[in-house]
C-alpha cells in the first residue's frame, strides 16, 4: 500500500513538472509571474522552518528549537555569515538541552 502511495506521489510529481515545462513563452513572460516565482523558495522555506519548529506530531510546540530560531534570525538581522548562524542555532539548541 505505501509503494502505492509512493508511486502516485512520483506521477504527481512528474506531471506537475511537465506542466511547468510546457507553458507557453507569453505566460512566463508576464510581469506577474516575473515578480511571484522568485518568491516561491522563499515561501516554501519559511513553511517548512514554520513546521519543523513549532510542531511535534499534530500538537504546537514551543521549545528549544524557538530559541534556536531566534538566535538565527538575530544573527540573520545582523548580517552574519551562513556558517555563523547554523553553528549559533545549533549551539544554542545543545546549550539548552543541556540544561
Amino acid at each position: 500500500m505505501i509503494w502505492a502511495g509512493v508511486l502516485v506521489a512520483c506521477a504527481a510529481c512528474y506531471a506537475l513538472k511537465l506542466a511547468g515545462l510546457s507553458l507557453p513563452a507569453s505566460v512566463l513572460q508576464d510581469a506577474r509571474v516575473q515578480r511571484t516565482v522568485p518568491l516561491v523558495p522563499v515561501a516554501l522555506l519559511a513553511a517548512l522552518v514554520a513546521t519543523q519548529t513549532f510542531s511535534t506530531g499534530h500538537h504546537l510546540v514551543v521549545d528549544v528549537r524557538t530559541t534556536a530560531l531566534v538566535v538565527a534570525i538575530g544573527l540573520v538581522l545582523l548580517r552574519a555569515p551562513f556558517l555563523v548562524v547554523v553553528a549559533g542555532a545549533a549551539a544554542t539548541a545543545a546549550l539548552l538541552r543541556l540544561l
